[in-house]
Parts: structure tokens; sequence; C-alpha cells
């Protein structure tokens, strides 16, 4: 009676401690999971803040672009904005001195270096103003707009990724066919165009 009542004690303090110990385990996998998913969510809502950062710059800057891309057919006047301006208003080069603060002698340098390429953007601005004029400076992309421009250079990254994967699969008898390799092209593109990562610039 005794022996029995033994090993049924010692039973019941067994099935305890497995009980205890499998909530124990249950708990941790519980809040390790927690963590993983909400780490795992905190990660995409900052990837997609990210990214939607960058998509919002993006287009931002393209619409100042194509503002700008519409003077980008204009040809500069063969002598330079500042003397073709001057000329046509009829200002003399002491005229357009004074009002800039120098001799007559350094505007003609700087109408010359306007001509040549070799001005400062300070410069033109200081001579622009002495003219009652606005300097119009920017960037258009020669692609045409930054999406555009990402575009391509996503594509060409996302080809030599594939390319490079495609080689090393023959090598190994594993060759894709070429529909196989411009849809993963296009696949890893549109990756690299979410994830804008720095190597695209490479």
């Amino acid at each position: 009676m005794y022996f029995n009542t033994l090993v049924f004690t010692s039973s019941v303090y067994d099935l305890t401690i497995f009980i205890q110990s499998s909530v124990y385990r249950l708990t941790i996998f519980f809040f390790l999971s927690v963590y993983r998913l909400t780490f795992a969510f905190v990660l995409s809502v900052y990837k997609l803040t990210i990214m939607g950062k960058k998509s919002l710059q993006v287009q931002q800057l393209n619409s100042k672009m194509l503002v700008v891309a519409s003077i980008k057919k204009i040809t500069p006047p063969p002598t330079g904005w500042i003397k073709a301006v001057r000329t046509a208003l009829g200002m003399s080069l002491q005229q357009l001195g004074n009002k800039i603060s120098i001799t007559k002698q350094s505007l003609t340098d700087i109408e010359r270096r306007e001509k040549d390429g070799s001005i400062t953007l300070k410069t033109l601005r200081d001579a622009a103003n002495a003219l009652d004029m606005e300097l119009v400076y920017g960037f258009v992309p020669k692609d045409g707009s930054l999406d555009a421009l990402i575009d391509r250079k996503a594509k060409e990254l996302a080809t030599q990724i594939v390319l490079r994967t495609s080689n090393t699969m023959k090598l190994e008898d594993q060759g894709n066919s070429n529909k196989r390799i411009q849809k993963a092209i296009e696949e890893r593109a549109a990756s690299i165009k979410n994830e804008m990562p720095k190597i695209l610039w490479d």
C-alpha cells in the first residue's frame, strides 16, 4: 500500500514537472514568436516607409526636372547670355561693371569665361541680378526622367546578377531557357527598383 502510494505520488510529481516544463517551453516559444512577428512587421513598415519616401522624392524631383527639360532645347547665344543680354539692352561694359562693382576689364573676363564654360554659378547669378534677370539652373536626365534612369540602371544591374547566376548554373549543367532568364531579369529589376540599393550606382 505504501509502495503504491509512493509510486502514485512520484508519478503525479513527474507529471507536474512535465506540465510545468511544457508550459514554460510553450510560453518561451509564444513570446519568441510574437517578438519575431513584431520585428518582421516593424521592419516591413520601415522598409515601406523608406521606399515610399524615396518614391516621393523621385516624383517631386522629376516634376521639377520636367519643367527644366522644356528649356533644354534652347541654344545659348554664341557670345554667352551676359554679353547677349547686355548688348541687346544697349548697356555698356562700364555700366554693367558698375552694377556688379567690378572693372570693365573684369566684366570682359567674365563674359569670356561664360562663353568658354568656365564661369561659376555665383558669378553668373550676380551678373543675372545686375541685368534684372533670373538665372535658371537645373539637371535634366539623359533618359528623359528619373524613373527612366532608375529603370535602366536597375535592368542593367539585374542583367549582370542573373546572367552571372545563369553562367554558374550552365557550368553545373542546370542551364535556363532564354525566356526564364528574361523573366528573372524583369523580376530582379523590379526588386532592385523598389529597394534602390546603393550598389545600383556603382
